[in-house]
């Protein structure tokens, strides 16, 4: 099952960059896959039901990374992955990279990554360093920005969007100090 679940991995990209099939679609049909291999591994009936086995996975994280896929379908459909390449028309680099982490907050850094990345812009490596970071850390401003966010608000009693909410000003805070030392390199 976790050859299975590892080739669902590698062809979802190899699948979605060679004949262009939705990452989504590859994605599900792997997992159905892993599903129906456990169903007919059963023995006999008193074994653990495949509901059993769903239960166990991490649903923030498996939403999370479904939510994530869907966004970007619908992102790359409408044409915003290309228009956020237009930020480096209007600002320069610096200024467009830390706008870029802030968007990553709400969009995940993924799609915003392979947007830039495809459109061939010419930078210094220093802002390709501060544009990796801005989109890396960018996405924790907001719990709902990074998969490690969602999971914290999963286990942590009492921690949700609203309560997270307090800390986004010392994050921003923290976010710029960091991306002012990266362009000080």
């Amino acid at each position: 099952m976790a050859v299975i679940f590892l080739a669902t991995i590698v062809s979802t990209l190899g699948i979605n960059l060679f004949m262009h099939v939705p990452p989504l679609l590859i994605f599900i049909f792997g997992l159905s896959i892993v599903f129906l291999l456990a169903r007919f591994m059963r023995r006999d009936e008193s074994d653990m039901p495949i509901i059993d086995y769903i239960r166990k996975i991490e649903f923030d994280t498996l939403l999370f990374f479904l939510g994530v896929l869907l966004i970007v379908g619908m992102l790359k459909e409408i044409g915003a992955l290309q228009g956020i390449t237009h930020l480096y028309t209007l600002f320069i680099p610096s200024v467009a990279n830390f706008m870029i982490g802030g968007l990553s907050a709400v969009i995940d850094n993924v799609p915003l990554t392979s947007s830039v990345l495809k459109s061939n812009l010419q930078m210094p490596l220093t802002d390709w360093l501060g544009f990796t970071y801005c989109v890396g850390v960018g996405g924790s401003l907001l719990a709902v920005g990074s998969a490690s966010g969602v999971l914290m608000m999963s286990k942590i009693e009492g921690l949700g969007f609203m309560s997270y909410l307090r800390y986004t000003p010392h994050l921003i805070g923290a976010y710029s100090v960091g991306y002012l030392l990266i362009l000080t390199m």
